[in-house]
């Protein structure tokens, strides 16, 4: 959670806040390939790409 914590002050720091929808993007797409790969619902997954 430090990381977490470190990039939102980061963000906020530095104005850079279009960063934050970039990055909420790219921590769903991994929580999908990491979920997705090894559970029941990976076929259903597949079909959406």
């Amino acid at each position: 959670m430090d990381f977490l914590k470190d990039i939102w002050f980061f963000l906020r720091e530095r104005k850079k806040f279009w960063l934050a929808p970039i990055i909420i993007v790219l921590l769903l797409l991994g929580l999908l390939i990491v979920f997705g790969g090894s559970s029941a619902v990976s076929p259903f997954i597949y079909t959406l790409f």
